[in-house]
């Protein structure tokens, strides 16, 4: 798999980005690929959490442009089973997380 790097230019902010993933996304292995494109892309740090709702949190920080590639990788069609919608908060940074995990 190819790595997806943001483009070269100034050091971008660091964000937390929580999105909630709808549609066929549990069963699936969407958490377990969401880890791999996270570490894929690279120093992005959070997890990947089934809800009881059926949807699938993710959590991730990192500088915002790897959080936007994550971010599009999930709303994309590349996904395991078929996403529907994605929801998304911006926020500051909590730390915390040591690497990017499956819950």
């Amino acid at each position: 798999m190819d790595r997806p790097t943001p483009p070269p230019g100034e050091a971008s902010e660091s964000v937390r980005l929580t999105a909630w993933v709808r549609g066929r996304v549990q069963g699936v292995g969407f958490r377990w690929h969401t880890r791999a494109r996270a570490l894929t892309i690279g120093e992005l740090r959070g997890f990947a959490l089934n809800l009881a709702d059926g949807r699938v949190q993710v959590v991730v920080e990192g500088d915002r442009e790897r959080c936007r590639l994550l971010l599009e990788w999930l709303r994309g069609e590349d996904t395991p089973g078929r996403v529907t919608g994605v929801t998304e908060i911006w926020d500051t940074p909590r730390g915390g997380y040591d690497g990017f995990a499956v819950r």
